[in-house]
């Protein structure tokens, strides 16, 4: 695809999710009341220390820098507000409606390949990559968007994007338009990003608050 055609794509799939948080806040007051419920508040996932990065991301941070810098000045959480929450489900929504699934086999002609998605199709990191990068420009802290390894319920390998907030860990998924608490996904947590640092941190395979408990 040219450069004009991804710019094209890129500003349709930016244009939409825009429109799609635009009919959120416009919405009737029994509407907004109900996209704006919180969530339960719930535990962190544990982290257990540095883990290896994913090769595919090392090259994506090369590439795109400024997606993978850590402002350390940032909260390392989100205060969630009714307004913030319309926003984040609005977005995870809206990106997964808009995104062709296309295995990077198919798409780049390699195993495993991070971008942004901005031809409009990916595989998973991707749509979580774009989902992260639209929150950020909507004004959220990317330290408190963590890139996240799971595997998921088939046990293959899976990218998934993890909000850092005061409500607990909750999971944005393109398998679902749900934004869940990272211990009702049903998937075993294995990585993510580091919040201080351009690096990686181990989950310790961790599936839900029991486990946390027992370690």
């Amino acid at each position: 695809m040219t450069g004009a055609s991804e710019g094209m794509t890129r500003r349709m799939i930016t244009r939409g999710v825009a429109v799609a948080l635009a009919v959120l806040a416009g919405g009737s007051p029994g509407q907004a009341q109900t996209l704006a419920a919180l969530p339960a508040p719930t535990l962190a996932a544990p982290t257990l220390g540095t883990a290896r990065p994913i090769a595919a991301w090392t090259d994506f941070c090369r590439r795109y820098a400024s997606e993978c810098a850590v402002d350390v000045s940032e909260p390392d959480t989100i205060t969630l507000s009714p307004r913030l929450w319309q926003t984040i489900t609005g977005v995870n929504r809206s990106v997964n409606s808009r995104i062709r699934p296309l295995t990077d086999q198919e798409h780049w002609g390699v195993p495993d390949r991070w971008d942004l998605a901005e031809d409009g199709t990916g595989d998973c990191e991707d749509y979580q990559l774009l989902k992260r990068k639209l929150l950020a420009e909507s004004g959220l802290p990317r330290r408190a968007m963590r890139m996240t390894v799971v595997i998921d319920e088939k046990g293959e390998g899976h990218a998934v994007l993890m909000l850092r907030t005061d409500r607990g860990d909750l999971v944005l998924d393109n398998k679902t338009s749900a934004v869940l608490p990272w211990h009702r996904t049903g998937y075993t947590f294995i990585k993510r990003e580091a919040q201080d640092a351009v690096a990686w941190v181990s989950l310790g395979g961790a599936t839900g608050p029991t486990m946390t408990a027992n370690r």
